[in-house]
């Protein structure tokens, strides 16, 4: 991506340095990567595995870790609040257009625990959005995880893993998002595993959009961008992930969507660059 004078974010809380001492529930865009294969090394189930962390609570205890970031993590910082200022960009024009606000979500940038609205999250989690204080928490160190843990590199990758987790903000703003898990509340798992495909397809698809008017917006796109997000697409759907960890994928423990679903909402949200083009509740489950 071409990010060259373009200005940074300051909608960012930077939280490195500081360290915690407990783990919390909630799965975000990565956190199904870096648990699913985990599990996998360690020759176990990654669904139960995040259905365990997913009832996981705990009170943080935080304090100065005395770390010093690596020159790669600053550019991963800088990188992150240039995509974040970029998705802020778009939104905000895609909101007026439609006779709406757009209020961007902060973000925060921490090692190991955080403490989020909702109570303390571990770096193992992955990036993930939380609606309770509509702040989307990354640990930079994931990015080298996409890389080493399933060969997942490239700016444009880490590009869609920021913008898929403001996705959910948008969703959270325009009431998707709280619809959804009212919904999933009042149905069986299989059905609320159903409903949550929907959100991250959905997700996936702004994120495609934001790619779509960045580009417009400040020509960013370089040749081969997309096809990195493509490929990172690929190697976290759920038939993917469980295949790799067990040999054989079984579809009503889908939470996120198969590789063939979440590149191809992403590929469509890029070629549209039309929000009104990606409902994913409307169509039959097995037309997604």
């Amino acid at each position: 991506m071409k990010l060259e004078g373009r200005r940074e974010s300051t909608n960012v809380d930077d939280r490195r340095g500081v360290s915690g001492g407990a783990v919390a529930g909630g799965i975000g865009l990565g956190g199904l990567i870096i648990i699913g294969l985990i599990s996998l090394l360690m020759g176990g189930n990654p669904i139960e595995v995040l259905q365990q962390v997913g009832g996981m609570s705990g009170t943080e205890i935080l304090s100065p870790s005395g770390r010093t970031p690596t020159a790669e993590e600053e550019e991963l910082a800088v990188f992150s609040k240039q995509i974040l200022a970029g998705t802020e960009d778009v939104w905000t024009k895609i909101f007026a257009q439609n006779g709406r606000q757009y209020i961007p979500p902060k973000l925060v940038l921490y090692n190991d625990y955080v403490q989020t609205g909702s109570g303390t999250a571990s770096a193992q989690m992955g990036p993930f959005y939380n609606s309770a204080d509509q702040t989307v928490y990354i640990d930079l160190s994931f990015f080298t995880t996409m890389k080493q843990q399933i060969g997942a590199d490239g700016d444009f990758a880490y590009a869609y893993v920021i913008a898929h987790e403001v996705g959910h903000h948008v969703q959270y703003l325009l009431g998707t998002l709280q619809q959804a898990h009212q919904q999933m509340s009042r149905v069986s798992e299989a059905q609320s595993n159903q409903i949550s495909v929907r959100l991250e397809l959905q997700a996936d698809f702004y994120a495609g959009v934001w790619a779509h008017h960045d580009n417009k917006m400040y020509n960013s796109l370089e040749d081969g961008d997309i096809e990195e997000g493509l490929a990172v697409a690929a190697k976290i759907g759920d038939d993917y992930l469980q295949k790799k960890a067990r040999g054989y994928a079984t579809p009503e423990t889908f939470n996120h969507g198969t590789s063939d679903q979440r590149s191809r909402w992403l590929m469509k949200g890029f070629r549209t660059g039309n929000p009104a083009q990606g409902d994913t509740f409307s169509p039959n489950y097995n037309q997604l």
